[in-house]
């Protein structure tokens, strides 16, 4: 993918990247070091990677699926999140939506059912209760897909 980066004297802080007919356009700070540019160009290709990984990825034929399979209500939403930083889920139950991180979908589709499930069992049981995880101990990988996570860092949830 052709890259192009522009230095902005307005932008102060941020750095932005959008993909615009195949060319990843990277607007970041005009003060940034080369090092620091580097970084960011290396940063914003992951990011946008993982984008895509995602979008190949039909979380709500899989949401539903594994709703059917385990007695869940099924959500009346379920997307993508480029927002997630610190957890790899979250549900609000009052509205049954649930939010998954992009981050996701670079792992084992095991690892993508364990948070599904988990996210689901927030549908049932919004805490993190006995009865909450006796829920999330249906999925048979469940201890396997913790221990996955918390191996690479991210034992959020």
């Amino acid at each position: 993918m052709q890259i192009e980066v522009t230095r902005s004297a307005r932008r102060r802080k941020t750095v932005q990247a959008r993909v615009v007919d195949g060319v990843l356009h990277i607007a970041i700070p005009a003060h940034l070091t080369a090092e620091e540019e580097a970084h960011w160009v290396g940063e914003m290709k992951r990011r946008i990677a993982r984008s895509d990984g995602a979008g190949r990825v039909d979380i709500a034929a899989r949401a539903g699926r594994l709703a059917k399979r385990y007695g869940f209500p099924s959500p009346e939403s379920i997307e993508w999140s480029t927002r997630q930083r610190t957890l790899w889920g979250s549900t609000t139950p009052a509205s049954r939506k649930i939010r998954l991180s992009t981050r996701l979908a670079a792992y084992p589709t095991w690892v993508l059912d364990y948070v599904i499930v988990h996210e689901l069992a927030h549908l049932v049981e919004s805490n993190h209760s006995s009865a909450f995880w006796e829920l999330v101990e249906q999925y048979p990988l469940a201890e396997r897909a913790r221990g996955y996570l918390i191996a690479r860092g991210e034992a959020g949830d």
